[in-house]
This record gives structure tokens, C-alpha cells and sequence, in this order.
């Protein structure tokens, strides 16, 4: 017998995406109904409830008034029908029941020696004067009695009265009842009501919970859609958020580009680094291959020529290793780590050191004179390149400036030559990995690679690097940073309490 195979495990995934969100919006939509239904539900009980207890409350009420009725009439001794004193319990009855208009759901009845005599005219659900039950319950009582019977048409409230008249032997009982579940009819039918409006209002809810639901999950589809486009060959896929509300989800939605963002520009680094090294290694390990195999061993001077030019061009592989790798590494967070800096002290040790690099007629211009907080290692490796750069495309006696000052909150940091200048279409492309301007040299180290590092350290600062220059004019080079002053520097305990005892 065949089995059913199960489908395959990306089938499944893709299967679980598509029901998540409707999932999720089931959820919300069950949880929702569930706090209108109890909410409803809760409503209509204490209502319910209410009502009840106000009808009981009203026919309490109304069985006490229909007491004092009966107490002023026997208390009168006079019939009013006829002006003469009552002839017997009987007549008491029949006047108590005659004088008093029952209300709906409300009946008279008149005992006389535990049997039904007298009862009201009115249109009663049941006969209680037929109920033997009732009868015997009420007929011979002795003291006032309030009570509740269960008869054919549900609950009874009832209270009955003892009567007596002097000269009579007889013993009468005049009640009251009511039919309390009848009275309790109209707060039935509005419990009723309540619970067929709450059933509307329960499907208006699912409808409204339906849009709700969605509208708010539409950032969830949005982020589950964006991750689903987003592939190796393409990471660009973001999730719309300009057009929403600022709230939570927005904020996620936010958060998830961000990290798309971090994605995207680390897969990128990745790429160009393999893409640069696998460009620009092809070249020496060809040069270095090529000569390996036309190799004479037993020629001393070919062995020696080989030799040299090997370790040349390892050495040139070994620093375009390094140099792309401080690339990879200019786009983390932990590149350059600010600290205060001295920006005049900076200033003349780096010229100090630049000068070392070729015999230029070097000059320090401005110096800005400013505690900021800079990474003083990473801004010296950048006007350090630039000062080597400027020495690559100079003769001996060549005009070399270095200077810094501080303008409109930016620390500028120049160097400057009387080079042949560049091109302004070479101008923007000098900064690009192995860029090579039209005449074929490259603006950089002989990697092609110095300026880029230059730029990568500005942006790692917040700055930027401003090029000027014109064929035949030199170059200027400038270092645009953010001037971030450096906060006071904490006096220790020792300089606190000697400030203390001196102010004393």
C-alpha cells in the first residue's frame, strides 16, 4: 500500500507563511469577540438582574398597600355598600375583595374555615382557588404571612391577612397574590432584546475586528513579504513606512529596514572585498606564476632576478591584503574609537612625521588649537596617506602644506601640493578602489587604494574629504570632521581636596 509522502520541508515553510498572518488575525478576531461576548453577556445579566429586583420590590410594595386597604376596612366595622356594621367574616371578604381593584397579574381571594369563598375578577393565568395545595397553604392562617408558592404558572408571591369579627365564630384569611413570573415578563422580553441586539453587535464586531485586525497586521504581512523577496542576488526589498502612523509597528518596521540596511551593507562590503581581491590578486599571482615556469634552476642570475621580483610582488599582495581588510573593517561600528585629542599637539606630530617621507619643502600653515574628541590613530593613518600621496605626484623641492583650523563647527584638516594637479573628470573617481585616472596613474598609493581608506576614516568621523584641483595647479585634499568638543578632563581626588582645604 502506498504512503502519502509529506511535502517537501520548503513547501511546508512557505505553507506556514501564507496561514501565519490569517492565523494571527483569527486570533485577534476570536479574542475580540470573546471580550464583546462576555462584556455583553455581563451587561444583560446585572440588567436582568436589576429589573427583576425592581419588579419584586414593586409587588412587595404593593402587597403591603393592599394590607393597610384591608386593615382600614376592617377597622371601619361598617360595610359600605349598606352603612350597617358587617354581618359576618363573609361580608368583610366580599367587600375587601369587591372595594379592591386587582392589578394584572395580581388576584384577591377570601377563606372562610379553610375554604375558598371569594376571589377578584380578573383574568389569572391560573385558578388558585382551585389549588387544594394553595388552598390548604393559606386557607387557616393564624398571623399575617408572607410567602412564595410554586404553582402551575410559576412563582407566586403572596401575603394573607387573618380576619375576625366580634359575634362571629368564623375565622376568614383575605391574600393577595401575585403571578411573579408574569409580572416578571417585561424584564424577561428586555433581557431578550438585549441579547438579540448583542448578537448584531457581536457580528458587527467580527466584521470590524476583520478590518481592524488587518489594517494593524499589515506592517506583519509587509515584513513577512519584504523577507520573502529578499534573496542573495537582491537585498533592496524594504517595508513601506511613510505613509503609516508612528506607533509600535511602525517602529518595527523601521527597526527591520535598519537591519536590512546593516544586511545589505555587509553583503556588499563582502562583495566588493572579494570582488577587489579576487581582481587585483589575479595580476601579481600571474606575474609571479608566469616567471616560476620560465625559471632556468641552473641559471644563478635567473634564479636571483626571479627571486626578487617574487618578493616584490608578494610584499605589493601582502599590503593589498591588509589595506582591503582595514576597508572591511571601516564599515563596523568599532573603526574609530573618539577620544580627547589635543588638535594642535595632533597637528605638528603628524607634520612631524610626514616629513620623513620624501625631501619636499614642507610647511605648517594654521594649526587649530582645540580639544576635540577625534580617534587620533585613525586621523593621523588618513593625513599621513594624503602627505604620501601628495610625495607620489611631487618632484624633490616640491610645495608639501599640512595645516587645521576650525570653521562654522567643522574641523578642517588640508594637505595641500603644486603637483600636476587632476582632471575634473578623475576628480570624483580618485576615491574608488583601483581607480586609475585618464592618464593612467593612479591618485593614491600603489595600491589604489590609499584614498579610499582617506574617505572611509572621514565617514567613519561623520565627515567627509572635499577635493580641489586643477591641471597644473596642485591639489588640496581636506579633511571635513565634525568638531565635537572634548568634555573637561575630571579632577582627581587629591586635586579636589586640596581645591577644599584651600577655599576653607
Amino acid at each position: 500500500m502506498p504512503t502519502e509522502q509529506p511535502p517537501p520541508a520548503g513547501r511546508r515553510g512557505r505553507a506556514r507563511r501564507r496561514l501565519a498572518p490569517r492565523a494571527a488575525r483569527t486570533r485577534i478576531i476570536g479574542w475580540v469577540l470573546l471580550l464583546v461576548l462576555l462584556a455583553l453577556a455581563i451587561v444583560t445579566l446585572v440588567t436582568w438582574r436589576l429589573l427583576v429586583r425592581a419588579t419584586d420590590e414593586r409587588m412587595d410594595v404593593a402587597l403591603q398597600a393592599e394590607v393597610g386597604e384591608f386593615r382600614r376596612i376592617i377597622e371601619g366595622d361598617v360595610d359600605p355598600r349598606t352603612g350597617q356594621p358587617f354581618a359576618g367574616v363573609a361580608d368583610v371578604l366580599q367587600t375587601m375583595i369587591t372595594y379592591n381593584l386587582a392589578r394584572p397579574n395580581e388576584e384577591f381571594l377570601g377563606y372562610v374555615d379553610g375554604e375558598y369563598r371569594f376571589q377578584s375578577r380578573i383574568e389569572a393565568p391560573v385558578l388558585l382557588s382551585e389549588d387544594a395545595a394553595f388552598t390548604a397553604l393559606v386557607g387557616s392562617v393564624e398571623d399575617t404571612t408572607w410567602g412564595r408558592y410554586a404553582s402551575a404558572a410559576g412563582e407566586v408571591r403572596y401575603l394573607a391577612v387573618p380576619v375576625t369579627l366580634d359575634g362571629d365564630p368564623s375565622r376568614g384569611v383575605a391574600v393577595v397574590a401575585y403571578f411573579a413570573d408574569q409580572e416578571r415578563q417585561a424584564a424577561d422580553d428586555t433581557a431578550t432584546l438585549m441579547l438579540g441586539v448583542g448578537a448584531v453587535t457581536l457580528l458587527l464586531a467580527a466584521a470590524g475586528a476583520w478590518v481592524v485586525a488587518g489594517r494593524v497586521l499589515a506592517p506583519v504581512r509587509a515584513v513577512a513579504a519584504t523577507a520573502q523577496g529578499i534573496t542573495e542576488t537582491d537585498l533592496s526589498g524594504r517595508i513601506p513606512v511613510a505613509d503609516r502612523p508612528h506607533d509600535e509597528l511602525t517602529d518595527l518596521a523601521a527597526a527591520v529596514n535598519a537591519m536590512l540596511d546593516r544586511v545589505e551593507g555587509g553583503v556588499a562590503a563582502q562583495r566588493r572585498f572579494l570582488d577587489d581581491a579576487g581582481h587585483e590578486l589575479r595580476t601579481p599571482i600571474t606575474i609571479v606564476r608566469g616567471h616560476l615556469e620560465v625559471l632556468d634552476p641552473a641559471d644563478p642570475d635567473d634564479v636571483r632576478q626571479t627571486v626578487a621580483l617574487v618578493d616584490d610582488e608578494l610584499e605589493r599582495m601582502n599590503r593589498m591584503v591588509s589595506e582591503l581588510l582595514l576597508l572591511a573593517r571601516a564599515e563596523q561600528p568599532q573603526f574609530v574609537r573618539p577620544q580627547p585629542v589635543d588638535v594642535a599637539e595632533l597637528t605638528a606630530e603628524v607634520f612631524g612625521k610626514v616629513r620623513r617621507l620624501g625631501d619636499r619643502d614642507w610647511r605648517l600653515d594654521d594649526v587649530a588649537r582645540a580639544d576635540l574628541l577625534l580617534d587620533p590613530q585613525r586621523l593621523t593613518q588618513a593625513v599621513v596617506a594624503l602627505a604620501d600621496n601628495a610625495v607620489r605626484h611631487t618632484g624633490p623641492g616640491g610645495r608639501v602644506v599640512l595645516g587645521s583650523r576650525l570653521t562654522g563647527g567643522q574641523l578642517l584638516v588640508r594637505v595641500q601640493d603644486d603637483g600636476p594637479g587632476i582632471p575634473e573628470s578623475d576628480q570624483t573617481r580618485v576615491f574608488e578602489r583601483f581607480a586609475r585616472g585618464s592618464s593612467g596613474a593612479r591618485r593614491g598609493d600603489g595600491a589604489g587604494l590609499g584614498l579610499s581608506i582617506v574617505q572611509a576614516i572621514a565617514a567613519a568621523h561623520g565627515g567627509r574629504v572635499e577635493l580641489r584641483s586643477r591641471p597644473g595647479e596642485g591639489a588640496t585634499f581636506t579633511l571635513v570632521l565634525p568638531a565635537r568638543p572634548a568634555p573637561p578632563p575630571a579632577r582627581d581626588a587629591t586635586e579636589v581636596a586640596a581645591t577644599e582645604g584651600g577655599a576653607r
